[in-house]
């Protein structure tokens, strides 16, 4: 059973920064998808960015040119540079990974953007 632990959250002012970490308990090999998704109060889950079959990413239109999914993979670990955020990224931000037709989430790190 993979864990998926996610950091870096917290309050920061319009057009501000964050970076999000999330580490996997081991490594991953194999096909997989990892990435990062959003829920706002009322609002359904979302994709943010996502690594998908190896190096491709996939971004939310929204988050285009202003977030920045890595990874590391010495590290087992997947980031999420968040530049010039806006009060409407304000979530809770999960991590996910579907491997071996498994889905595996964390447990979620609130992201606030307030001035």
């Amino acid at each position: 059973q993979v864990q998926l632990v996610e950091s870096g959250g917290g309050l920061v002012q319009p057009g501000g920064s964050l970076r999000l970490s999330c580490a996997a308990s081991e490594r991953i090999f194999g096909i997989y998808t990892m990435g990062w998704y959003r829920q706002a109060p009322g609002k359904q889950r979302e994709l943010v960015a996502a690594f998908t079959s190896g190096i491709s990413t996939n971004y939310a239109d929204s988050v285009k040119g202003r977030f920045t999914i890595s990874r590391d993979n010495a590290k087992n670990t997947v980031y999420l540079q968040m530049n010039s955020l806006k009060p409407e990224d304000t979530a809770v931000y999960y991590c996910n990974l579907n491997h071996n037709r498994n889905s595996y989430w964390g447990q979620g790190t609130q992201v606030t953007v307030s001035s």
